[in-house]
């Protein structure tokens, strides 16, 4: 197993607060301040530009919306001048022993183990979430389940920016409480309300649309702070209308005990858990057990 950025030990400083934990399970996000070290940060930075660079791994949505969605995109189409990018990336850990590290040794396992209340805490899936200067389409309201071969309530997501973020440059906005509508929706295109086909459950709400309908919780980060959301809660992001600001962020999605696979019609399915039955536990090498740590060999 990697170690910390610092070439420690894997990192287990961070202790949660009773209130934070309460916090996750009552709104379904929560905002940590100042918990992830400069280090990691730094070390990080290149990790995502290679990224961003892999096609294999990596999707211009804007590029995609344009294609599969031109009429149904989020924006403002009609805009003219230069046009930023909205590019997402998945699984950077399975090809890069940088974001493998980040995913398994930085503080996050632990911090996931004191949110979820879990004893075990497993690796599900990273992504990179780069919106560059004057990416002019938010990111549409969706549920992280839905694109998840998983079930079960100890499942999360985790948003790690590595750049100042307010709404002006791609904040990401929750529902609060959504988490407990025990609705499920269907997966959509990220750049578009619009949903992916042969998909089950309901179609996700525009709460973009109207705001004053749900109960909408933002927040203003700073590289160190990190957000952590129920893997159920809704959630979408802002424009980045900064014509020099990039908004840069890598999100690791985890799950803990009572994580079990459950296959979702329409949803793509990892090429690393194709040999996954309906039912089986979310713990084998596809899903690699980040908390607690494995020993470091000769440590």
């Amino acid at each position: 197993m990697g170690r910390d950025a610092s070439g420690g030990a894997p990192d287990a400083s961070v202790v949660i607060d009773a209130a934070d934990i309460d916090a996750f399970w009552r709104d379904g996000v929560v905002c940590l301040r100042q918990v992830m070290p400069p280090a990691w940060l730094e070390r990080m930075a290149d990790p995502i530009e290679r990224a961003l660079a892999d096609t294999t791994t990596t999707t211009n949505l804007t590029a995609l919306g344009t294609a599969v969605v031109p009429d149904a995109m989020l924006g403002d189409r009609g805009a003219t001048g230069p046009r930023g990018q909205f590019l997402a990336g998945t699984d950077h850990w399975k090809v890069d022993p940088d974001f493998a590290d980040f995913a398994l040794t930085s503080p996050l396992p632990a911090i996931v183990a004191q949110l979820l209340r879990t004893s075990h805490v497993y690796l599900y899936e990273d992504s990179v979430l780069v919106k560059e200067p004057g990416t002019r389409e938010p990111t549409a309201f969706h549920q992280d389940m839905g694109y998840f071969h998983l079930e079960g309530d100890q499942v999360c997501t985790t948003w790690v920016p590595l750049d100042p973020v307010t709404p002006a440059t791609g904040a990401v906005v929750f529902a609060r409480g959504s988490h407990r509508w025990e609705r499920d929706f269907r997966p959509n295109w990220f750049v578009s309300q619009q949903s992916m086909p042969d998909t089950d459950g309901e179609d996700t709400p525009d709460v973009f649309a109207s705001p004053g309908e749900y109960d909408l919780i933002t927040f203003d980060t700073q590289p160190g702070d990190i957000t952590v959301h129920h893997a159920r809660t809704l959630h979408g992001a802002t424009a980045n209308t900064s014509p020099t600001l990039r908004r840069r962020a890598i999100s690791v999605r985890y799950c803990g005990d009572d994580a079990r696979h459950h296959i979702r019609r329409g949803a793509q399915l990892k090429p690393h858990h194709h040999h996954m039955a309906e039912g089986d536990p979310a713990e084998h090498e596809g899903c690699p057990r980040a908390w607690p740590p494995s020993p470091v060999p000769g440590g």
